[in-house]
């Protein structure tokens, strides 16, 4: 685990650029094609990036910002249930 959290560390500027734009994406998809939207895809992509900030968020400390994309995942999981027809 310390091998990927210096990674992460090594290449952070990259990664939350990478998680703020696949968040832009997904929204914008869902903006775009409205009810034609692939709402699994788009809950995965958004459960994705929200994992990815919110590891960038823990090693750099920032508890508001990890608060708002573990919340974001937790959200994301609902979706994801929601639009497998599990829940």
């Amino acid at each position: 685990m310390n091998m990927i959290n210096t990674f992460v560390l090594q290449y952070i500027r990259p990664i939350e650029m990478l998680g703020v734009l696949m968040r832009i994406f997904s929204f914008s998809l869902v903006s775009w094609l409205g009810e034609d939207s692939p709402f699994l895809f788009v809950w995965i992509f958004n459960t994705a990036d929200a994992v990815l900030l919110s590891w960038t968020s823990i090693l750099k400390k920032d508890n508001a910002y990890t608060l708002l994309n573990v919340f974001w995942i937790g959200v994301g999981l609902i979706g994801i249930m929601r639009a497998s027809g599990l829940i």
